[in-house]
């Protein structure tokens, strides 16, 4: 019992200096009980943020495709406003992949373009417009592999990433307009939407504790 305790503990211990705090903090709390260390709080405030923007992000689309899937329709649902959202994240993942960031800083994004990909086609399904979803996904592919190739100038890369905000406000627009004009919200998924709202949350408190990225932050996250 005493070497289960020991290696649950160890576990626990490990679990936390990778995830949620430095061992500095770790030994503020564990050997000096000073719970009430600020730097230290903030820290481990902020990267609890972060493990919920990237939940918030790589699960968000999961629910809405669920739901899609056993109701058998996508009424309700702004194909123009899918499609904005699928080209903001696709701009970015392209990007960080011509500036040869680590796939740990984006991964999450390849994750949710997948899920979103999968969402328009089969909001194209059940619209009866499976043919042209097959050829939307097609078309998709297409043109992620010349975003990402060294055909597309990285100028040109940059610029769509700088378009980001603008996307994601204009699709936000978009689907709130549809739903205004149809008087319901139909199959849209409320657990998506609350998970996109936690881990804008989240990412607008960590980019408040890195300044020099707060505005573009900010931006996207209040759309």
């Amino acid at each position: 019992v005493a070497l289960i305790s020991v290696a649950v503990k160890t576990s626990l211990d490990k679990f936390l200096l990778t995830f949620f705090m430095p061992e500095k903090c770790y030994d503020q709390f564990f050997l000096y009980f000073n719970f009430m260390h600020v730097p230290c709080l903030k820290i481990v405030l902020s990267k609890t943020m972060g493990i919920l923007i990237l939940v918030g992000i790589v699960i968000a689309p999961l629910p809405q495709i669920w739901k899609v899937l056993w109701s058998g329709s996508s009424n309700g649902l702004c194909m123009t406003s899918n499609f904005l959202e699928l080209l903001a994240i696709s701009t970015h993942a392209a990007f960080c992949y011509a500036q040869k960031f680590p796939i740990g800083a984006w991964g999450e994004s390849l994750f949710a373009l997948i899920q979103i990909a999968v969402l328009v086609l089969l909001v194209l399904h059940y619209q009866g417009k499976t043919i042209k979803g097959v050829c939307f996904l097609a078309l998709y592919c297409g043109f992620m592999f010349l975003l990402a190739s060294p055909l597309t100038p990285v100028s040109v890369v940059w610029t769509l990433h700088e378009w980001n905000v603008l996307l994601v406000i204009a699709g936000r627009f978009f689907q709130a307009r549809s739903n205004f004009r149809w008087g319901h919200t139909g199959q849209l998924s409320a657990l998506s939407v609350f998970l996109v709202y936690l881990g804008s949350l989240g990412r607008i408190f960590s980019s408040l504790q890195v300044h020099t990225r707060l505005l573009r932050y900010l931006n996207g996250d209040i759309a």
